[in-house]
């Protein structure tokens, strides 16, 4: 396994270093790395809808979209990073690859005394508060896995720069995020640094690997990727889905996450799909609402094309019965 511990804390840079380790290598990877103050939303989030653009654009917090699903998470300096990159198990699946990849960094914050839970989808735990959020993807059998470690992240940052989001929280009690969120250096048995932690993990984790520096082609290719993709306002933000003759939209949360559907109807068929949110997908959700266009907008027929679809590697346990009643919604 190649360990990595980049230097870099520039977000636009480090989320196409995700991508060009990705598709670019063949080996397994570990890597460890830190942002400036950043917004990562992901995949097929609706971004507007998720920060609180005013207070980011005044306090030059960078937002960038990750290639993996899930939802917005805040990183700073106080705030580290993992990465885990291999190939996936032919029977691996969901919650099983989550505990593969989370396991390790679990015994590593054991071993500094910190008792941590996998819980939730995608979620580490201390004392009922969340200390990671995690996501994923796949391309070609490989697996990449990321996940968040709040060290000493600074809570008011976190919460003003990301909108809570009413639909996530009905019914469950939480008033907003930073009531649900804790920093692991309130845990510790000992006190240390965040550099020190970073270390620390490189060390335990990383202790049977191969330690990788970037060559000048990796650093290349990186460079264009961050300026030709991440930097660019139509990943990050894309186009606004609103409005307009004939559109339709439903926000609802299922289990499985948020989903937000808009789509536009012509002739009673359907002429144009988006949908965003924080769920998890093996395939990319352009794909599926492309297989959508052009459908009669009758329970049936729309029936009919969601049984000839993969719908589970799209939209991750939602069910076809989730997705009517959402297009249904959209259309009262």
């Amino acid at each position: 396994m190649l360990i990595i511990r980049d230097k870099s804390i520039d977000p636009y840079w480090n989320l196409a270093a995700e991508e060009y380790l990705l598709t670019a290598k063949d080996e397994p990877i570990f890597r460890l790395w830190r942002n400036d103050r950043a917004v990562i939303v992901g995949r097929n989030q609706n971004t507007r809808a998720e920060i609180n653009r005013d207070f980011v654009e005044r306090s030059g917090i960078a937002v960038v979209r990750r290639m993996t699903g899930g939802g917005a998470v805040f990183h700073d300096l106080g705030n580290v990073n993992y990465t885990f990159i291999d190939l996936k198990g032919e029977d691996e699946y969901g919650r099983s690859m989550f505990r593969r990849f989370s396991q390790p960094i679990v015994e590593a914050l054991a071993a500094l005394g910190v008792e941590a839970r996998i819980e939730g989808r995608n979620d580490l735990t201390v004392d009922g508060l969340k200390i990671s959020g995690t996501a994923m993807c796949v391309h070609r059998g490989r697996l990449l896995h990321h996940g968040t470690l709040l060290f000493s992240a600074k809570m008011d940052d976190l919460t003003q720069a990301l909108l809570p989001r009413p639909e996530k929280y009905e019914g469950r009690g939480v008033a907003s995020v930073r009531s649900r969120v804790t920093n692991i250096s309130q845990h510790l048995r000992e006190p240390m640094s965040v550099v020190q932690f970073l270390d620390f993990l490189g060390d335990f984790v990383g202790r049977a690997g191969t330690p990788y520096e970037y060559s000048a082609q990796d650093i290349a290719a990186i460079d264009a990727l961050a300026r030709d993709k991440y930097r660019r306002d139509e990943w990050n933000y894309g186009t606004a889905a609103a409005g307009g003759a004939g559109r339709i939209s439903a926000v609802r949360r299922f289990p499985a996450g948020l989903f937000e559907l808009y789509a536009t109807i012509e002739a009673h068929r359907i002429a144009q799909m988006d949908i965003k949110g924080d769920y998890f997908f093996r395939r990319p959700t352009e794909e599926f609402c492309r297989a959508m266009d052009g459908a009669s907008f009758t329970r049936e027929e729309l029936s009919r094309r969601l049984k000839e679809l993969p719908l589970d590697d799209y939209f991750c346990g939602v069910s076809e019965d989730e997705i009517l009643g959402l297009l249904f919604d959209a259309s009262e």
